[in-house]
């Protein structure tokens, strides 16, 4: 019945596969080609307001979230299902298949075949046969026949299974990037240094998400090339849980950080007119970190301390030097110029301050939680077992029929051969087994 279906033979058929694979790799192409999840305006300013439209119609800019993309998966994966669910059965009984039920007519006809007479009566040339089929690495059983001896032997018979492992293995992956997608997301963060959040904002909506945590850019750094160009950056990250430190470390560029299936990546940076100037008060070493705002006056009052950024050298956005304005108590105030990230000892009147300072940035980065991640490595790494066993192996089977002869003085022998795949190479094996078993 499941043979004269034809919305069955249409899902099961090769040309559905390969037309569905056809259409997603040329559709990958366009969507590598044509910029993703960019404004609207983009497409228009770029290609035109018809070539926009006719984008948006299609969902273009959002191809891989299209529907008609969606389809195409959903084809694939349906031509899987039901290509697998069709043909399987058939490779099972060929694995599970009686062998030594083979009709002697049959092994006359295989193209691997060849023809000896051998000396001896046929339970004298069996057991040789056997033990040198043994000798060359198969496995042989045997069985006796109406008028002689059969002996069968087969190698990777599991390789009949390859593809079938690489049809799951695709959905496998489909079913990671699905879950990825519905209990995933990809957003972005901007966070100053000293502060902390708990939230995130989505990619393409600009939503606030929830983290569950929060996570604090306790320091962040950036070198430069001498034309002023970064070089490098880096941000010092602090998780917490219910207010408590859990976690630390420096991420930078291609070294993220993970936490609870979240993943934090350095993307980039911007930087404040704001200046962080750290003091410490001696001898009784009391400090104090300020987040100080351009040409403004601080006050610490119980040191009775007052302070700010007068003045700052520097390229471009980017601050080099800066002049700190300083008074202690009624003391006369005192200025100094200080390298941006360094720090000075300033004595007064009993005791010292120990100032260093530097340009505050907000370091940015990109979020993204993909629970079905684990799921397409799976997928990826079953891909490649699967494809190694489709394409590299092969289901070797070898028959031996020993016959008598008139008379009892020798036995007929014929050795029969066949192979699922690369029967060239196979061609080899059956010559160089022959030989062996013919003592030549």
């Amino acid at each position: 019945m499941k043979n004269n279906n034809r919305v069955w033979d249409f899902f099961a058929s090769v040309r559905l596969a390969i037309f569905t694979l056809c259409a997603l790799a040329l559709t990958s192409i366009i969507g590598t080609i044509i910029p993703q999840n960019k404004p609207g305006n983009w497409y228009v300013e770029t290609y035109g307001a018809a070539t926009a439209q006719f984008f948006q119609i299609l969902d273009i800019p959002d191809m891989y979230g299209s529907w008609w993309f969606l389809l195409l998966l959903g084809l694939l994966s349906a031509n899987l299902i039901i290509c697998s669910i069709d043909r399987f059965p058939a490779a099972w009984r060929l694995i599970n298949a009686d062998q030594l039920a083979v009709a002697a007519d049959r092994l006359r006809g295989m193209s691997f075949r060849e023809n000896w007479s051998s000396a001896g009566p046929i339970q004298q040339n069996a057991a040789a046969l056997s033990t040198a089929l043994e000798k060359a690495g198969w496995r042989p059983t045997s069985r006796e026949t109406g008028n002689g001896i059969l002996i069968f032997s087969g190698k990777g018979a599991w390789s009949r299974l390859g593809v079938y492992v690489v049809h799951v293995s695709i959905l496998i992956i489909f079913g990671g990037a699905i879950i990825g997608n519905f209990l995933g997301y990809k957003g972005t963060v901007m966070l100053p240094e000293k502060n902390s959040t708990d939230k995130v904002f989505a990619s393409d909506t600009s939503e606030p998400i929830d983290l569950g945590f929060e996570v604090e850019c306790d320091a962040f750094t950036v070198d430069f090339y001498p034309n002023g160009m970064p070089k490098e950056y880096q941000s010092v990250l602090i998780v917490k849980e219910q207010g408590k430190e859990v976690r630390r470390e420096t991420i930078e560029v291609n070294k993220p950080m993970t936490h609870r299936g979240v993943t934090f990546y350095q993307s980039s940076y911007q930087a404040y007119q704001d200046f962080l100037v750290s003091i410490v008060v001696e001898p009784d070493r009391t400090g104090k970190v300020f987040t100080i705002p351009y040409q403004r006056e601080m006050e610490w009052p119980e040191k009775q301390l007052r302070f700010g950024i007068v003045n700052a050298e520097g390229t471009g956005d980017r601050a080099t030097r800066l002049k700190i304005w300083l008074k202690d108590g009624e003391q006369p105030a005192s200025t100094f110029w200080l390298d941006n990230n360094q720090q000075t000892s300033i004595p007064s009147a009993g005791r010292s301050f120990t100032i260093s300072a530097k340009q505050m940035y907000a370091t940015g980065l990109q979020v993204a939680k993909d629970p079905g991640v684990w799921l397409v490595y799976l997928g990826c790494c079953l891909m490649l077992v699967g494809l190694y066993i489709a394409f590299f192996l092969s289901h070797q089977r070898i028959w031996i029929l020993l016959e008598q002869e008139q008379g009892g003085a020798s036995t007929n022998v014929l050795c029969a051969a066949a192979s699922s795949k690369n029967k060239s190479g196979f061609t080899r094996t059956f010559t160089n087994l022959t030989d062996q078993l013919r003592g030549r």
